[in-house]
């Protein structure tokens, strides 16, 4: 008990720090009274963080909201398919898409630019919109939500195959077909997979920097690329930054807190058949 209290302890030293410093005006966030609570409680880095980090919370808004749902749609589409509705080489398909997890980023950062640049073409020459792909948000969401696909089917690949063969046997004698059966039996129950795969796409879109910093411009930063931006001139603004990372954590905490009850027992699901 006493080691575990030692580790809540130690894993909070940082929280704490972020937020004496965050309530401490300019002239006191200096590192080397980081420990030391305010002087002079102040709500003015909350403020001036919240100015520069706003457009920045909405842009990952649009990202990571729609991005999770889609990839959790796609994910339960394939793992359904993978695990009841099998096909002459499922596990061959299903192998080569795991490869997919252990692809770096930066090995596909430079063909995936062109391919986002050759969809701005493609898209201006057929409805004159420019930069709807590269350098926006859409681009930005389709890069996540290809990247998320294989560890999305996986989660729900694991969750289904705990699922009775005899429930999908006994809908196909009733006359239901592939839709019908994972619209009224399989979806049904998808409920932690769909937990599991919502927080961790969730997470992932909304801490991302490096395809961020990449793929899009200065009106589509997302909340990451505006939290590295924060910095001063001449001096550093620790109060700000750290009232800005506070807020910046505040969405994936809040999902966590929302959906964590259903993390574990996702997560666990499949894991003795799949």
């Amino acid at each position: 008990m006493a080691l575990l209290v030692l580790f809540v302890v130690v894993f909070l030293i940082p929280i704490y720090v972020l937020l004496v410093t965050s309530f401490k005006p300019l002239s006191e966030a200096d590192p080397g009274r980081a420990w030391a609570p305010p002087q002079v409680w102040t709500l003015e880095p909350w403020r001036v963080a919240w100015e520069k980090l706003a457009p920045g919370v909405w842009n990952s808004v649009l990202l990571a909201v729609p991005g999770a749902l889609i990839s959790a749609a796609l994910g339960s589409m394939n793992g359904y398919v993978l695990s009841k509705w099998r096909f002459p080489g499922a596990d061959v398909v299903f192998t080569l898409l795991l490869f997919g997890m252990f692809i770096p980023y930066q090995g596909v950062m430079i063909p995936l630019v062109r391919l986002l640049v050759r969809l701005n073409e493609i898209t201006e020459s057929l409805t004159g919109a420019h930069g709807v792909f590269y350098g926006a948000i859409p681009g930005l969401l389709l890069a996540h939500v290809v990247y998320g696909i294989p560890i999305c089917t996986l989660i729900f690949r694991n969750h289904y195959v705990t699922i009775p063969d005899e429930l999908i046997e006994a809908s196909r004698v009733d006359g239901a077909g592939m839709l019908r059966t994972y619209w009224s039996i399989v979806l049904p129950v998808s409920g932690p997979a769909f937990a599991v795969v919502i927080i961790w796409q969730f997470t992932a879109l909304w801490n991302d920097f490096l395809f961020a910093v990449f793929l899009t411009g200065p009106q589509s930063w997302p909340t990451t690329v505006m939290l590295n931006n924060i910095a001063g001139a001449q001096t550093v603004p620790y109060s700000q930054q750290m009232a800005a990372a506070l807020l910046a954590s505040v969405p994936t905490m809040t999902v966590y807190v929302l959906l964590g009850r259903f993390f574990t027992r996702g997560l666990m699901a499949g894991a003795l058949k799949g």
